[in-house]
């Protein structure tokens, strides 16, 4: 079982835990003494079970605001997901008209057709 020193408060403690867990550990740690440096700036030292104690109860109210928070949102969550699914919308597709594109095909063939008499006379042109 590995021995771990971490820092609370500025003061070392040495503390076990399972092979593995070490980053979980450190990780805990860090935010105990997260909730204990300002302690210790305004306070200044602090008996060791006091500055643990004040850390714990400002970590724990921490925790159990995010726990209202969770529990509020879960709620909320649950009330979107009971509504019924909204009925579905009607859109409107316009549809091209047959005619249309017999009527594009016609316009292109007459466009070619321009575009060869430019090119006749243009041509014709240059011989002359």
């Amino acid at each position: 079982m590995p021995d771990i020193e971490v820092l609370i408060g500025g003061r070392p403690f040495l503390v076990s835990c399972q092979p593995g867990e070490e980053h979980f550990l450190r990780s805990a740690a860090a935010m105990l003494d997260q909730e204990a440096q300002p302690l210790v700036a305004s306070m200044g030292r602090l008996p060791e079970v006091k500055m643990l104690l004040m850390a714990g109860l400002m970590l724990a109210d921490r925790t159990a605001a995010h726990e209202d928070e969770l529990r509020r949102l879960r709620e909320q969550l649950a009330e979107i997901e009971a509504r019924p699914a909204p009925a579905p919308q009607k859109i409107e597709v316009p549809v091209v008209p047959p005619q249309v594109p017999e009527t594009l095909a016609a316009i292109a063939a007459r466009a070619e057709s321009l575009a060869m008499s430019f090119d006749e006379k243009r041509l014709d042109g240059k011989n002359e």
